[in-house]
């Protein structure tokens, strides 16, 4: 055998190497908890045969604590680029077979490295985190590298899209650069994400909790809003992450993809003109108003968990990708609160860095009130979502479909916060308050002297309807020009996607400045 061929066949033993991780014991654990290894997860998420390793012969530095008698080729993490339909994206896997998938300095640097690349070319990146946290043995080195991390995060944001999904743990520092990226990604019973453990948490306050009830996908999708999508298993969770990408752009510079469609854009759902019940208390599902109106009823929700009294997530107009906002009457009746103002403020500016016009449907009585809500910062939190819109330079198309009163009318991508095509259904409620609340104020010392029970409320109901006939309606608003035409709910489909193509062009800039200071 020549020395190339011994030299090549060596190659090809470290190459083997270095797939085994940890080794097969461990790998063989991993697969008994349920859960895919580093390499199985990049095989499964990227187009067959794409995947461009770097970094594979790395090993760590560290000679503390007799560490230098146990290395691994790659330190526990996998990194490289390839595709997803053809289209060029980064990736990292930590590998929980090798020390736990714990970062060291070497670590850190393989991750920071396609970061790098990743910005220079304009693609996005996506994180595989199974990791059990700093790497005790290296030190501050260690948490040197999470900062160096967290500092890429920082300068990427807005530039490129980042995705983490959480494939097992990911706690302590470990959990602040998830938290940086744009979506994360958790699955059902493998996945926990939390700042301080359970032993630590006892320690300190004295309450007993369970990893799951800390930080598992549940907890996070619905009380903390931290995780945006939520799992089953690893591969479903790998094909949403696929999906997601399809509705983003790579980078900043570029527009929103298109993608082929054949669904007519001027299709009419007559079901829509019958959805908005008589009774303008009642509630109804804004999901199947979506649905009926995006391309093939393709809609994927973001944070469906989390306030539900708004809906976030994208879809498609004519084969154009869009992000949607919508009230929705079905829970809380679609009032705006902190966790629904936070939750559609970060989807708008999203939405907005990265190009993707915005379609906002509108059923909101409001704000909620009350001490909770107060002292929690409603108005700061209020004000997130009044800013994100205002400062939106994407397309912006609105329909108000029944409810839209005070300042949460305001709020939600009005026309004076230059909303660029507003709509409104007959059904629309355009006004200060409900008529219920305005007779109130308008009429409280008329009600006051009236004596008698029956006249008095004999009373009211016509000031109520007087008040909605003047006020419940959206012709007052187009008659100023703030709704530029009011339509027929069956149609709805069409005039959106007319509305994007006429706005396919639009070019508005904010005023120069370093960065703006939301309110946060």
């Amino acid at each position: 055998m020549s020395d190339i061929q011994e030299k090549v066949k060596e190659l090809m033993g470290y190459r083997e190497q270095a797939r085994l991780g940890g080794g097969q014991k461990r790998i063989d654990s991993q697969h008994k908890k349920g859960k895919k290894t580093a390499r199985e997860r990049i095989k499964l998420l990227l187009d067959e045969g794409s995947f461009e390793e770097f970094d594979m012969f790395v090993k760590h530095r560290c000679n503390n604590f007799g560490l230098e008698e146990e290395t691994y080729f790659g330190d526990g993490v996998v990194t490289g680029y390839g595709t997803i339909n053809g289209r060029q994206v980064y990736v990292f896997s930590q590998d929980f077979t090798v020390f736990g998938g714990s970062l060291s300095e070497t670590f850190a640097a393989k991750i920071c490295k396609v970061m790098d690349m990743a910005m220079k070319n304009g693609a996005p990146v996506i994180g595989i985190n199974d990791s059990g946290g700093a790497r005790i043995q290296e030190g501050v080195n260690s948490l040197s590298g999470y900062t160096e991390i967290f500092q890429r995060n920082i300068l990427a944001s807005g530039v490129i899209p980042q995705i983490s999904a959480i494939f097992g743990p990911c706690a302590g520092g470990a959990v602040y650069s998830p938290a940086l990226t744009d979506f994360i990604l958790m699955s059902k019973g493998s996945s926990y994400m939390f700042v301080t453990g359970p032993k630590v948490v006892k320690t300190v306050t004295g309450e007993e909790v369970t990893q799951e009830q800390l930080g598992g996908a549940s907890i996070h999708a619905a009380k903390s809003g931290v995780a945006h999508f939520v799992s089953e298993t690893e591969e479903e969770g790998i094909e949403m992450l696929r999906k997601l990408l399809s509705f983003l752009p790579s980078n900043n510079m570029e527009d929103a993809p298109v993608a082929a469609c054949t669904d007519a854009i001027d299709r009419m759902e007559d079901v829509l003109n019958d959805i908005i019940p008589d009774n303008p208390n009642k509630p109804y599902n804004v999901l199947d108003v979506i649905h009926a109106v995006v391309d093939g009823g393709d809609f994927l929700e973001s944070q469906a968990k989390f306030a539900p009294n708004i809906v976030t997530g994208f879809a498609r107009f004519g084969g154009q990708s869009v992000g949607i906002i919508a009230n929705q009457p079905k829970f809380l009746a679609g009032v705006l609160d902190i966790n629904a103002s936070r939750k559609a403020a970060r989807f708008v500016r999203f939405c907005d860095a990265f190009n993707i016009p915005i379609v906002t449907f509108v059923d909101v009585p409001g704000f909620l009130p009350g001490t909770a809500q107060e002292y929690g910062g409603i108005i700061i939190h209020g004000a997130k979502l009044l800013f994100a819109y205002g400062e939106a330079t994407v397309p912006k198309v609105t329909v108000i479909l029944r409810k839209a009163y005070g300042g949460a009318y305001c709020v939600m991508s009005s026309k004076h916060l230059r909303g660029d095509i507003n709509y409104a259904w007959p059904t629309a409620e355009i006004a200060v308050m409900g008529p219920k609340g305005a007779t109130e104020v308008l009429s409280s010392k008329e009600i006051a002297a009236i004596e008698d029970e029956q006249k008095k409320a004999e009373f009211i109901a016509q000031k109520e309807e007087e008040y909605r006939d003047k006020f419940a309606n959206p012709y007052v608003a187009a008659r100023f020009g703030y709704i530029d035409d009011i339509i027929e709910p069956r149609n709805t489909r069409f005039r959106i996607a007319r509305a994007l193509q006429s706005l396919a062009n639009k070019r508005l800039a904010n005023p120069p400045k370093k960065h703006s200071n939301i309110p946060l």
